[in-house]
């Protein structure tokens, strides 16, 4: 006797929630992904800081208000005289000159005709306040030479 066999039953479909669920995953990230964004936009747009030449600056001078930004140009040279607070000198791009209010130390590197960077904003008149100077070097920089016999044995300073 020969027994015969049913045939498997069919398989069932996958339920045809899937796609709904993937859909759910893609939006979900991509909400992600601009809040992310979002954040850090609105994060770094408060910590960004423009960068003018001298002939940019003064030009833009009514419309810059109260904003920080960077004036770029070369050190006056007999302009520089110390302050109470710190050093006020002039800077130019050859075209216009600035005078420069500056609170705190300058720069070791600090000297005339050196490119600064400084960091602030417009006060009275074409008088610029600024905070922080920055020296403008190449990029061919050697540090400075020093003999083992000036360096005392076991100094971590």
């Amino acid at each position: 006797m020969t027994t015969t066999t049913a045939p498997p039953p069919a398989a069932t479909p996958p339920p045809s929630g899937r796609k709904p669920r993937r859909l759910r995953y893609v939006v979900a990230a991509g909400l992600c992904v601009v809040a992310i964004g979002a954040l850090l936009f609105l994060g770094l747009r408060g910590n960004i800081v423009y960068f003018r030449t001298v002939s940019e600056a003064v030009k833009t001078r009514n419309t810059e208000g109260t904003h920080r930004f960077r004036l770029a140009g070369a050190v006056v040279p007999g302009s520089i005289s110390q302050t109470a607070r710190g050093v006020r000198f002039e800077v130019t791009d050859g075209k216009k000159t600035v005078t420069v209010d500056h609170v705190g130390d300058p720069p070791d590197l600090f000297k005339p005709k050196v490119p600064v960077v400084c960091e602030g904003r417009w006060g009275r008149g074409l008088t610029f306040d600024s905070d922080r100077i920055l020296i403008k070097h190449g990029s061919q920089y050697t540090p400075p030479k020093v003999k083992v016999s000036d360096v005392k044995a076991g100094s971590s300073t």
